[in-house]
């Protein structure tokens, strides 16, 4: 099995340098761009089975430009939501607290968002079930952020530091294999 982990082209957000979790933002036109620069580059890996999809607009948009191209399904999955950034959301990404926050694992991020042990939960859940069902697949995961980061750590260990350093650009694409549940490599 062939995973493509990557976050959705550019809001006005990520334009601002903001903290941008739950708000509902679409894409911007260099975000638009970017998404179909990501379908060129997944058509050249040769292309996917289907593409799972957070349901937050900027995802969902960046993922119909690559099913377009591609002619493959897309599966919106409520698991690959972005974290909720609580009371940080919208705040500049270098808001004082932000960074030392991503790594209070079992609090509340902002204070009235979701643990990093709640997303860690619903993302490795999400993982671990299309390990099961679809094995022989190559597969394209539409997220965020937040979430690539935790896929990232299912697939290897990451210091704190690399952890809440850790950053995707968007429509960046991060590629990992595995082979069954005990077997897990990047490639």
């Amino acid at each position: 099995m062939i995973i493509y982990s990557t976050r959705h082209g550019q809001t006005s957000w990520n334009l601002d340098n903001r903290i941008l979790g739950v708000t509902d933002l679409d894409l911007t036109y260099n975000g638009l761009e970017q998404a179909k620069t990501l379908a060129g580059e997944i058509e050249k890996l040769g292309g996917v089975d289907v593409i799972f999809v957070s349901p937050m607009k900027r995802a969902r948009q960046t993922a119909s430009v690559v099913a377009d191209r591609l002619g493959v399904p897309t599966v919106i999955d409520e698991r690959l939501t972005e974290w909720d950034y609580g009371d940080y959301e919208g705040k500049p990404r270098n808001y004082e607290g932000f960074q030392p926050a991503k790594l209070q694992f079992g609090c509340r991020m902002g204070g009235t968002g979701e643990s990093l042990l709640q997303l860690a939960h619903r993302v490795y859940d999400f993982l671990d079930e299309i390990r099961r069902t679809c094995s022989d697949d190559k597969i394209l995961l539409v997220s965020h952020g937040g979430v690539c980061r935790v896929i990232k750590t299912y697939f290897h260990n990451m210091t704190n530091d690399e952890f809440r350093n850790f950053f995707m650009g968007n429509c960046q694409i991060l590629r990992y294999e595995t082979t069954s549940a005990a077997d897990v490599q990047r490639n």
